[in-house]
């Protein structure tokens, strides 16, 4: 099973607000997932990004793989550095 963390798109028309979850890559994008991992707001002036880094972290190690926009968001918040620390500390 391919592993993806992806946006789910939650708000009304006109008004995003994104999920940051786990999910089957099969998955539809609203759709089944497997667990939540934070949350993006686009509308809010520094774009509201909150994340449980101790979660992402574990699914980057079993080998999930964010999408573009998940991975630069992770980026921005310092969740990509600690990640590649980790993994080349061993």
């Amino acid at each position: 099973m391919a592993v993806k963390i992806r946006l789910t798109r939650m708000g009304s028309k006109k008004k995003p607000f994104y999920r940051i979850n786990v999910a089957d890559s099969r998955a539809p994008r609203d759709g089944r997932f497997i667990e939540t991992v934070g949350t993006y707001n686009p509308l809010v002036e520094e774009n509201q990004v909150s994340l449980k880094e101790e979660r992402v972290l574990d699914w980057l190690s079993k080998g999930a793989q964010p999408s573009d926009t998940v991975r630069n968001l992770f980026s921005k918040a310092g969740v990509m550095k600690k990640f590649h620390e980790q993994k080349f500390s061993k």
